[in-house]
This record gives structure tokens, C-alpha cells and sequence, in this order.
């Protein structure tokens, strides 16, 4: 079998096998979370948020909703020398992000069955 046969034998193969995957997986939510930082923020995603008092207040006066929050947690960086993630009984993460041109700063309590924040900066 000649050189250029085995590759058109790979190519065909591998082509039907993209197709039955992307058949396989369409509109299925699979995501590649590998990295700490995406791992964090994903379980952080996927519980219940609630909000610190003085938390509740301090998003109020800034105009930022639940959605912003959201939106935070979702395109936030980890900073995990300023993070305690082995805090009993839940680890803090510290979390930057950036909104309307400004940067947002907040520390999350990662409970098992909730996510608290704890703190909110923001250098408006």
C-alpha cells in the first residue's frame, strides 16, 4: 500500500469520526474545565449564591444585580496567593474581575452546598 493511500485511509476515518462525534455531542453542555482556577469558578457556579449583609449593600450602591455577579464569577481570576482554599469549614477564594471599565474584587466562601460572598471592592 502506497504512502498516499494510508493517508486518505486516515483522513476517511478520521473525518467520519469528527462526524460521529459532533452528532454525538451537538447541543450537549460539555465543557473542558481542567485548570484549578476553572474548576473553582465552575463549582462556585453551579451552587446556590448568597450575599454577606454589608455585601447586599455594597452591590446596591455600585448598581451591580445578580446577573453582573454571574458574569464575574464566570470571567473572574483567582488569585490563590491571596485565596485560603483549606479553610475549615469552607474555603475563600479572592476573585478579581473587571466591570464597565472598572475593577471588582470579592472573596468567596466555597461551602459544600453553598457559595458566600464575603467581601465586594470595587475601585469605581
Amino acid at each position: 500500500m502506497k504512502l498516499i493511500q494510508r493517508i486518505g485511509y486516515y483522513l476517511g476515518g478520521f473525518s467520519i469520526g469528527l462526524i460521529i462525534l459532533a452528532f454525538f455531542l451537538n447541543g450537549k453542555k460539555t465543557s473542558c474545565s481542567y485548570g484549578p482556577e476553572a474548576r473553582v469558578l465552575k463549582n462556585i457556579q453551579l451552587k446556590k449564591i448568597s450575599y454577606n449583609q454589608d455585601v447586599y449593600f455594597k452591590l446596591a450602591s455600585y448598581n451591580i444585580d445578580t446577573t453582573h455577579i454571574a458574569n464575574i464569577l464566570k470571567n473572574g481570576d483567582i488569585d490563590f496567593s491571596k485565596s485560603n482554599p483549606r479553610q475549615k469549614p469552607c474555603g475563600a477564594y479572592y476573585i478579581e474581575s473587571s466591570y464597565d471599565n472598572f475593577g471588582v474584587s470579592m472573596v468567596v466562601e466555597n461551602c459544600d452546598s453553598i457559595a458566600t460572598i464575603t467581601n465586594f471592592n470595587s475601585s469605581r
